[in-house]
């Protein structure tokens, strides 16, 4: 049980900082409507605090373990990449994605967040098995 501990205070921290950045601010937490916002020049103080936030993440992570997360990447940087501008693409196709959608849409009961989740959920299954079948 103790290996999945780290997951789980993550979950909860994303969760409450979820929380408390829509009751102090009125806004979701959507990552892909903040760094749009942010790129665009809308309420960069608080648009950029969020995203280096975001950024201090191993940082912290690296101080309570005494080590830094770690991350394998087994794909190639084409593949990467593509699947980059595909979920860009989907974000704004969707309206927001899924810590937006997931994590607060899901919580107030939006129909419309849990259509995008299924989608996400969806396409991500058949994307991972159509990689899969590939041999990519």
């Amino acid at each position: 049980m103790y290996r999945y501990l780290p997951a789980l205070i993550g979950g909860m921290l994303i969760g409450f900082s979820a929380t408390l950045f829509l009751l102090f601010n009125g806004r979701v937490a959507g990552i892909s409507g903040i760094v749009g916002r942010l790129a665009q020049g809308v309420n960069t103080g608080l648009n950029a605090a969020f995203v280096a936030g975001l950024m201090l993440g191993p940082v912290l992570f690296h101080g309570l373990f005494g080590r830094w997360p770690v991350v394998a990447v087994t794909s190639s940087w084409p593949l990467i990449i593509c699947a980059g501008f595909l979920v860009g693409f989907g974000t704004r196709m969707g309206s927001g994605c899924t810590s937006g959608h997931g994590v607060l849409g899901l919580a107030r009961f939006s129909r419309r967040s849990m259509v995008a989740v299924i989608t996400f959920l969806a396409t991500g299954i058949a994307g991972v098995t159509i990689l899969r079948i590939s041999g990519l």
